[in-house]
């Protein structure tokens, strides 16, 4: 089992080095020679300094200069790149090869039998998260029978569609699950555990766009979520649809990604 840290630092370094090999070769597609810019009263200057070669260049050599500036940029990127590179390796080179959440499973089953984990890795958080008990908003027996891959029973043909997509994705939710928003009880469409960052976010979905009521609760139902710190964007995802407007799945794929990984 590899120490997730030490994983992700490897794979920014693999990544860097092959940008820093697609950019040196691209590099060596611009002009020759670089330019120095001054600023003065009179104007600003721009001189080609190229081997032994000095030249004021104008107007007429726009493309050019878009040019060399576009090689200048690669240059400093390259720089960079190549900077971080260095750190990321010494990093990789001394990081230990399991971290503190790993140190448990590396025991003997023998030794497991007694020892309590101090810290849960990953996989452990997310079961003990997706386990903790809650009471979800009561359905009406008589509603009509929405079920997730799941088996969950939700309201609504699009909220079917959501919960299927995280669901396959490998996305931890909990559909209505309670959480308190200031003095109310809300219950979120969907509560997700975000993995990149171990994050909590809420997930409304908004079907009845076309209804002026039901917008004037989703406005005052944002705004008390702001209140207590919980802003769009940030913890706080919506997808909307109306009568005419549908749930554009494509869509919601890539919401999901973005916003969610």
């Amino acid at each position: 089992m590899t120490n997730p840290v030490l994983e992700t630092m490897n794979a920014r370094y693999n990544s860097l080095m092959k940008l820093i090999r697609s950019l040196e070769k691209l590099k060596k597609s611009f002009p020759e020679g670089r330019l120095k810019v001054q600023n003065k009263k009179s104007g600003t200057y721009i001189t080609l300094h190229s081997k032994d070669v000095i030249k004021t260049l104008g107007e007429n050599d726009t493309e050019l200069i878009e040019l060399l500036v576009q090689k200048s940029y690669v240059s400093q990127a390259i720089r960079a790149a190549k900077t971080e590179t260095v750190i990321l390796k010494q990093y990789i080179n001394k990081y230990p090869a399991f971290s503190i959440e790993q140190v448990y499973d590396h025991l003997s089953e023998g030794r497991k039998k007694y020892a309590t984990p101090l810290v849960l890795n990953n996989e452990e958080y997310v079961k003990q998260w997706l386990d903790e008990p809650f009471i979800p908003k009561s359905i009406n027996k008589d509603a009509p029978k929405f079920i997730t891959l799941k088996g969950e029973h939700v309201r609504s043909k699009s909220e079917v569609i959501i919960a299927d997509r995280l669901y396959a994705k490998g996305i931890p939710y909990k559909y209505e699950c309670p959480v308190m928003i200031g003095n109310e009880v809300f219950h979120p469409d969907f509560t997700i555990l975000r993995l990149s960052d171990m994050k909590i976010l809420y997930h409304e979905h908004c079907g009845k766009m076309g209804d002026s009521v039901y917008v004037e609760d989703f406005v005052d139902r944002v705004n008390k979520y702001g209140r207590v710190g919980v802003f769009t964007g940030d913890r706080l995802f919506f997808t909307f649809e109306s009568s005419d407007q549908p749930l554009d799945i494509s869509w919601l794929d890539g919401f999901i990604e973005k916003n969610y990984r």
